[in-house]
């Protein structure tokens, strides 16, 4: 078995598609338009292993009052770059294009050499070695 995609409902779904696209080298499928349910989507293909992301956009489907990633329910999402190199480069680009850093990189109690990255509607995205 695997994990097949994570879905996430968005306010802006061209400008999320281009975030994950042009920051993590994602490749965007075909959009999808349901206009019976006024609902759009992409799938994002990450890497030759096929992983994906849905983005999910629907007018009435709202914001959540709490900060992202602080309510019960999907916490992150965890992008792996390769290299402690690579993650630090990613993360100066993503500050240098005004991202909110929300952790420096470091080497986390559990191993990983990580930072934290809000992506435009507020998401943590830990980006890995």
């Amino acid at each position: 078995m695997k994990i097949d995609h994570l879905a996430l409902w968005v306010s802006d779904l061209e400008g999320m598609k281009n975030f994950y696209t042009t920051y993590f080298g994602a490749t965007a499928g075909a959009s999808y338009t349901n206009t019976a349910k006024q609902f759009t989507s992409y799938f994002l293909s990450f890497g030759p292993d096929g992983t994906r992301i849905e983005l999910m956009h629907r007018p009435d489907i709202g914001s959540p009052a709490d900060e992202r990633g602080l309510v019960q329910g999907i916490a992150h999402l965890a992008i792996a770059v390769g290299s402690q190199a690579a993650v630090d480069q990613l993360t100066e680009r993503l500050r240098a294009d005004q991202y909110t850093i929300a952790s420096e990189a470091r080497t986390t109690g559990d191993g990983y050499y990580e930072s934290v990255v809000l992506d435009p509607e507020g998401n943590q995205i830990e980006i890995t070695s």
